[in-house]
């Protein structure tokens, strides 16, 4: 038998159609259909290991995976995926490279459309918001999450396979291009939905419900009761994951 590599993969993703990341019974997920398609293309059993989870419905540009390959050309991989999922890379990597352990850093994207009307090819791809907001507003509370916080209060189930709540947001990227709306975040680490609860207490600001003074009240709070909702996982993307 053909000896096996670690590799990173570099994967790209539609996740309306997938229950997260992690199998779940007989429930269509992003780790099944890969690990199915290695073993249709190679006739291996390989566990498929992402950055992070995954929620329910959210997307990927750039997520990082590792698996126990064989070496050679991966590009078969692909006609095995449905068309909704690509791996866009696969490298061989050290053996104790770790998608999730060895990550420095993560950006994300979440989109907003803010019409009256979605068009159908974004639809379960952004939020969409039918009602006017403030999108000057949203910008500007934005600079308060920068920086090194306890994001306690905007961590559901803060305490969820966390040792900390602390994290340092390097940048919160805001842009307006109207009915299109694009918040970007860059930290060391994210919470169990920490971007979609940010999210949703930037657009409560947007809504004329919340103000700077509000947000730094809730984040000195440290408690997720104090926060709003969590915005919908349609918006989010994973962009990039960071490693040494």
């Amino acid at each position: 038998m053909e000896k096996l590599q670690n590799h990173r993969l570099t994967i790209r993703y539609d996740g309306r159609a997938y229950f997260g990341w992690q199998r779940h019974g007989e429930k269509p997920t992003l780790q099944g259909a890969l690990e199915q398609a290695i073993q249709r293309a190679f006739m291996v059993e390989s566990v498929v290991t992402a950055s992070g989870r995954t929620d329910r419905g959210a997307h990927a540009e750039g997520q990082v995976a590792h698996a126990l390959l064989p070496t050679g050309p991966l590009e078969a991989l692909n006609s095995y995926l449905p068309a909704d999922i690509r791996i866009l890379e696969a490298v061989s990597v050290a053996a104790d490279f770790h998608a999730c352990y060895s990550a420095v850093g993560k950006r994300y994207r979440y989109e907003i459309w803010n019409a009256p009307q979605c068009p159908p090819e974004r639809e379960g791809r952004v939020w969409h918001i039918a009602g006017p907001l403030d999108h000057e507003a949203m910008g500007e509370v934005c600079p308060v999450l920068v920086g090194k916080h306890d994001f306690a209060s905007f961590a559901t189930r803060p305490n969820f396979k966390q040792k900390s709540t602390v994290r340092t947001i390097s940048n919160i990227g805001f842009q307006a291009d109207l009915p299109l709306i694009t918040l970007t975040f860059e930290s060391d680490g994210f919470l169990y939905k920490m971007v979609r609860n940010l999210v949703r207490a930037i657009v409560r600001v947007g809504e004329g419900r919340s103000d700077v003074e509000k947000i730094k009240a809730v984040l000195q709070a440290k408690d997720r009761k104090a926060a709003p909702g969590t915005a919908p996982a349609s918006g989010l993307f994973l962009d990039a994951v960071f490693y040494e």
